[in-house]
């Protein structure tokens, strides 16, 4: 772990540092955050909040890279840009059009499932991943190379687009992200792969000093879809599938409280809850500030992190 430590303590200390300096080029862009008009009143003072902070991030990738230049940690890297450039593409376009609907859904799904496709193809064939899903053990499922890109693909781009929806209060995914870049380092035997999650670790941390509430600058898509995307690909890489339910329980639950909603006021013209994605439902019905509801995601985060990790070293860790 000692030879993690440093690249991950100066990718802290680079964003903790190079964040002020990106924070000043923003506001002076004016590349700004446009508030939603439905979203609360307490979210509408945030007006103004620069946006595409998790440019940032990609302080990381340098650090990685520059320890670590090896091709698989080039794999990561490009996962990562590559749905850090679609994440990048729609905060341009809401920051400078001032326009909070961004890139439409359907291109941003276009080139998620173009990248995720590549990807995919890349694993299999060049990184001779199978294409088993392991439920127990020795006990697994193989599925024919079509099927697993399929359904692999859908899982991949569903998952991020999940965590880009938990992007929503100040600090809330850093917060949330950090126990779950943390299982993978903990189950990896790939040194690339103990080495990526501790450095975004670092980064998050970093990141979080200017994020956390009152938020001094927003993430936005550039860090959420990146974040997302990588996070997603790790749980192919290390054949966690099985666990995702409970790992990125947080991400599924603010995704499917959005589906619901939906699906729920077309049928009846009535909503289940006050909004979504859900963590905006505990702030309006209950009155929870920012900083609980963080904190109970975080910690709930935390939690679903030890059962996966207990499951894969007794259960699934042969």
């Amino acid at each position: 772990m000692k030879d993690y430590i440093i690249p991950a303590l100066i990718s802290f200390v680079a964003v903790v540092i190079l964040s002020p300096l990106l924070i000043r080029f923003l506001k002076n862009m004016e590349l700004i955050q446009p508030i939603r008009k439905e979203l609360p009143e307490n979210h509408q003072l945030k007006k103004g909040t620069p946006l595409m902070f998790g440019v940032i991030l990609f302080v990381g990738i340098v650090v990685a890279l520059f320890y670590y230049p090896t091709p698989f940690m080039f794999f990561l890297s490009i996962t990562y840009i590559l749905f850090s450039f679609i994440g990048f593409l729609d905060d341009f376009w809401k920051a400078s059009r001032k326009d909070p609907g961004g890139v439409s859904g359907k291109t941003k799904l276009i080139f998620q499932f173009v990248f995720t496709g590549l990807l995919l193809l890349y694993i299999i064939w060049e990184l001779g991943l199978d294409t088993e899903i392991h439920i127990y053990k020795n006990l697994s499922f193989e599925l024919p190379i079509v099927l697993y890109i399929i359904i692999i693909a859908l899982f991949v781009v569903g998952s991020a687009n999940a965590i880009n929806f938990t992007d929503g209060l100040d600090g809330l995914l850093g917060i949330v992200a950090i126990p779950t870049y943390f299982f993978f380092f903990m189950i990896s035997e790939r040194v690339e792969v103990q080495a990526f999650s501790l450095i975004m670790i670092g980064c998050l941390l970093g990141f979080l000093i200017y994020n956390i509430f009152p938020a001094k600058a927003f993430m936005g898509d550039t860090g959420s879809l990146a974040i997302g995307g990588s996070l997603s690909i790790l749980a192919v890489l290390e054949k966690v599938e099985i666990l995702i339910p409970v790992l990125f329980l947080i991400y599924f639950a603010e995704q499917l409280s959005v589906i619901l909603q939906v699906f729920y006021f077309k049928r009846t013209g009535k909503r289940i809850f006050r909004m979504t994605p859900i963590h905006y439902h505990f702030g309006l019905k209950y009155g929870w500030s920012e900083t609980s509801i963080v904190t109970i995601f975080g910690f709930i985060s935390w939690v679903c992190t030890f059962i996966c990790f207990v499951y894969w070293r007794y259960l699934l860790h042969s």
